[in-house]
């Protein structure tokens, strides 16, 4: 129980981007678990059985029977190279994030990226001839992922990274070598999945262009899962006055100017140009953005 506790505490106190990461591995690891008792139980299907109730169908009828499966599959990943890729790029896309947007913010669009690709995954097996007759299954959270990436790579386009074999590249640039790659791949033998990949895309670009003209459309989202938060808490003493904006804590103007030119010095030698310490200053600095 102590391990439990421990995993618990640690997970409360996470980042919301390391929280997003530990679902999807936990989540990834129960489906494996099950996965191995199915095996040596010799009870043949039970995998499959499992994951069709994680998935999400591209039949109207089957949907109708699990309308869960739109927000559960995009927290689900079964292959280990799947989940590798998707929680990489995750997790470095998800920090560059965090230095122009919210927590907030990221998790909405994690949600909406995920829904955007669901709608179009569902659209194309209904309407296009490619898939007349046939039904697909949707899982992954590459549609998420693909949303945060594209957001970030409009919102901050000139920031670099160094890649290897290859050097330093702007995101703008590997945003769009992404996106061919998922246009290509429509051809493949997995076009429905890429088709929802086109869906988070679409999804992220709307979320940024949108962003830059002061239009958050994570807005609506967070005020729900705000007054669902607050409905589903009782309080136990009489409550509190909210903080005034001045009493919370946020970013002072010698840190914001400190983060402003160790960004820049990103941007004309790239990651590998920072120090030790000025890499250790940029994610202290970047938890810090409220």
């Amino acid at each position: 129980m102590a391990v439990i506790d421990e995993m618990r505490s640690g997970f409360t106190r996470a980042t919301m981007l390391m929280k997003i990461v530990w679902i999807n591995v936990g989540v990834f690891v129960i489906l494996r678990l099950m996965a191995i008792f199915g095996m040596f139980s010799a009870t043949h299907g039970f995998i499959d059985f499992v994951l069709h109730w994680v998935e999400m169908p591209s039949r109207p009828a089957l949907l109708l029977t699990r309308p869960w499966t739109p927000f559960t599959y995009m927290f689900a990943q079964y292959d280990l190279l799947h989940i590798l890729f998707n929680m990489l790029w995750l997790y470095w896309f998800g920090t560059l994030f965090r230095m122009r947007c919210t927590a907030r913010q990221m998790l909405a669009l994690y949600i909406y990226g995920g829904l955007g690709g669901a709608v179009l995954f569902f659209a194309a097996y209904n309407l296009m001839p490619l898939f007349a007759g046939s039904t697909g299954w949707l899982i992954g959270s590459s549609a998420s992922v693909m949303a945060i990436v594209t957001a970030t790579a409009i919102l901050i386009p000139d920031f670099r990274m160094n890649l290897f074999l290859i050097g330093s590249v702007s995101l703008k640039w590997i945003a769009i070598a992404t996106i061919v790659l998922v246009l290509v791949g429509i051809s493949g033998n997995n076009a429905g999945g890429e088709i929802a990949h086109v869906g988070g895309i679409l999804t992220g670009a709307l979320f940024a262009t949108r962003l830059r003209k002061g239009r958050d459309i994570t807005r609506p989202l967070n005020s729900l899962l705000d007054r669902c938060a607050n409905l589903s808490r009782r309080p136990r003493t009489a409550p509190r006055p909210a903080p005034s904006a001045s009493s919370r804590p946020s970013m002072s103007e010698a840190d914001r100017r400190e983060l402003d030119i160790i960004l820049e010095k990103i941007k004309k030698s790239g990651y590998s140009g920072l120090t030790p310490d000025e890499r250790r200053r940029l994610f202290d600095l970047s938890r810090n953005i409220k």
